[in-house]
């Protein structure tokens, strides 16, 4: 070989190696950068809030859920309250947004003994049952969960129910330190659902649920897992914060943020539990999980030497907002709205404002300022669950296509220079409809330690799953898991609409709760698409119920019925068998013996033996568009032509394995069969239905 030849030969493999190392960093670029889908959601907030649209109505109707100090919580109010300011050991407000019943907690559906539930934090135990939720509300079954690499990352900030306890009763020694420790909240989660993924907790004050939401993005582009749960916790056991805050004069007297508002006098403290069930986007669309809305972006940082530890920086408050823009790929204008961390201060809020008309606020087109608002002015500020509770509005907003007003805000801040740039108060709702351009909104959170978070959020692209109904199985004991309003028109059929629960209580808590959407929310829902999510989507618990009727009123009915645990015709209900049976698939082949073989399956009990029983198992026609057997006359039902002349001449059609992350149960859309029936010639299709790996070769339909 000359030398020519030889300089040939190793340009080519030069350029064939610049081009492989090529694609493979545009690969690890787009990884790095994938947008995150929100899959699923839960949540509890003050007013009775205890699912995601149960929060949107309470924000989109304009109620302001402040209420007194809490009764059940053992703090002495008489002594606790003093308007006096600078009165030691008493707060100057009796108000704030709290958990109703937020010590109450069903230890037996997680398997706890009663006296370990009351050594663990509310905190913990309100994320246990939210993750439940979340899980559900995206379709899976969390035990089908176990084992696999869903990544954990809470926001916690309060660590003082053990701290009432003082000394310690000897009964709860060595119970209490763990289940106040706030390092163990996400490790209690992974540990009770089986995860096995990252189990991290967060504490950056008030900022910490977002910068959980920034980890767990992360984490997922990093491949340290497939799905990831996100969120926060806060759950005031000791009336302390209110305390010390009192000294500080930095709180409101009636409760309220009145953010950016001119009447601003402190903040409101709240409570709150939240989290978001998120996974690659790209994964999701594989799934067929529902997209309610995706991250583009997000971004942490610290405002290193300010002006004092705990005081709001505005610079850095710019520079995690460019962050974030940048880890989008997006510019200022291309955002419409922020949810603001909006505390109600009068040092906090002009600072944020500032920061946000220099940034978002510079050349926006006309016509098309910057949305401001903050959920604050209607829940309190719910510290490491503050940031989570505006990603859950901004993702409702989005799915609503309104943005809702900031309350308590007669005049905007005369602090600010609102004039400087492209920067409105929602004062009043807005219509946010979908236009040429995806609708995006940030979402910032600031922690009193310094560390900051924005997070850009973007609707849910075209030809993403759509969002169906909640589960109606069993949530978590006291949790309400709530359909979406559906918009099919689909008439309504005579469908069973399936419950389950671990209890006769929580099977008719179930009732009761589908009851109550049924007759408000989901009053236009179609009857069909309640069955078919009831059918599709959950897990199964040990006691279950079907409602089947095609009249409205009369499955209503049926379903109070089963909430008051009385009988009605419609209600069928009883315990689960342990050993249920499956689906048959038969591949007759050319059409001929299907009598014979069909026939026969149908008459006999198919499957393995089971406790000296063989489960029987309905059949399905692979060939035939699923026709049922006369089994009195062995003929077929209707279908698309006789046995042995339905043979759609040589039709053939692409066959792929069945593919998915660990997590991904590809036979939640339709049938799974349990067992298949073939014909020789057809190894190939039997190989695919059941689950196979197949190179993707072209098979004969019979």
């Amino acid at each position: 070989m000359s030398n020519d030849e030889k300089l040939r030969d190793y340009l080519k493999r030069v350029s064939a190696s610049l081009q492989d190392t090529r694609l493979r960093l545009e690969e690890a670029e787009a990884r790095y950068t994938e947008p995150i889908a929100v899959v699923g959601m839960a949540c509890r907030y003050p007013g009775g809030v205890r699912s995601p649209e149960e929060l949107w109505r309470l924000v989109a109707e304009g109620r302001d859920a402040i209420a007194e100090f809490p009764a059940d919580r053992g703090w002495d109010l008489d002594a606790l309250y003093d308007p006096d300011p600078d009165r030691t050991g008493t707060s100057y407000t009796r108000h704030g947004g709290f958990l109703a019943a937020a010590a109450g907690f069903d230890a037996d559906f997680f398997g706890i003994s009663p006296r370990e539930s009351g050594t663990i934090d509310p905190q913990q135990r309100l994320l246990l049952e939210t993750t439940w939720e979340a899980l559900e509300s995206a379709g899976l079954d969390p035990a089908a969960l176990r084992s696999t690499p869903v990544g954990v990352f809470t926001g916690i900030m309060y660590n003082d129910y053990g701290s009432r306890l003082n000394p310690l009763p000897a009964a709860v020694e060595g119970q209490v330190g763990i289940g106040s420790a706030p390092s163990v909240a996400s490790g209690r989660i992974a540990y009770t659902y089986g995860f096995e993924g990252p189990a991290v907790t967060v504490d950056t004050a008030c900022s910490s649920s977002l910068v959980a939401l920034h980890l767990a993005a992360q984490a997922l582009r990093s491949g340290e897992c497939t799905l990831a749960l996100a969120g926060g916790a806060t759950v005031m056991a000791t009336p302390n914060t209110f305390v010390e805050f009192s000294r500080q004069r930095g709180l409101s007297p009636d409760g309220r943020c009145k953010a950016f508002s001119a009447d601003a006098d402190g903040t409101g403290w709240g409570e709150g539990v939240a989290l978001l069930l998120l996974e690659r986007l790209s994964d999701a669309r594989a799934n067929g999980h529902p997209v309610l809305a995706v991250v583009r972006g997000s971004a942490v940082n610290q405002d290193g030497t300010s002006s004092q530890l705990s005081a709001p920086h505005g610079p850095s408050q710019e520079r995690v907002i460019r962050a974030a823009l940048a880890a989008a790929g997006l510019g200022a204008a291309d955002v419409d709205a922020v949810e603001a961390h909006g505390t109600g201060t009068r040092l906090g809020d002009p600072i944020e404002a500032q920061a946000l008309l220099a940034t978002y606020g510079r050349e926006r087109p006309a016509g098309r300022p910057l949305w401001l608002g903050s959920v604050k002015s209607n829940i309190g500020h719910a510290q490491a669950a503050a940031g989570v509770a505006g990603v859950i509005k901004m993702v409702q907003a989005l799915r609503h296509g309104v943005l809702p007003a900031t309350l308590h805000v007669d005049e905007p801040t005369g602090e600010v220079d609102w004039a400087s740039g492209g920067v409105e108060l929602l004062r009043a709702p807005v219509e946010w409809a979908a236009g040429e351009r995806p609708r995006r909104a940030g979402v910032s959170a600031f922690g009193i330690s310094g560390t900051n978070a924005h997070v850009i959020l973007e609707e849910a692209p075209a030809g993403a799953a759509p969002v169906p109904l909640p589960a109606a199985s069993e949530a978590a004991p006291g949790a309400v898991t709530e359909p979406t309003p559906a918009r099919s028109e689909l008439p309504s059929v005579a469908a069973p609409v399936l419950l389950s629960a671990r209890s006769e209580a929580a099977l008719a808590a179930a009732a009761g709760r589908l009851a109550d959407w049924l007759e408000g929310p989901g009053a236009r829902t179609a009857l069909s698409e309640v069955a078919a999510w009831t059918l599709t989507r959950g897990a199964r618990h040990r006691l279950g119920a079907a409602v089947v009727s095609p009249d409205r009123d009369e499955l209503l009915a049926g379903l109070r019925a089963l909430a008051e645990q009385t009988a009605h015709p419609a209600v069928v209900s009883g315990r689960l068998a342990d050993s249920p049976g499956g689906v048959v698939l038969v591949f007759p082949g050319q059409g001929s013996q299907w009598v014979g073989m069909g026939g026969g399956a149908a008459d006999r009990p198919v499957g393995r033996r089971v406790g000296g029983r063989r489960r029987q198992r309905p059949v399905l026609d692979g060939g035939f568009g699923h026709r049922r057997i006369d089994r009195r006359t062995r003929r077929l039902g209707r279908g698309t032509g006789r046995p042995g002349t339905s043979r759609p001449g040589g039709l053939r059609l692409p066959l792929r394995p069945r593919r998915g992350p660990p997590h991904h149960d590809p036979g939640r859309a339709g049938p799974h069969p349990s067992q298949a029936l073939r014909h020789p010639v057809l190894l190939d299709r039997h190989r695919c239905s059941a689950g196979h790996r197949h190179p993707g070769r072209r098979v004969l339909v019979p």
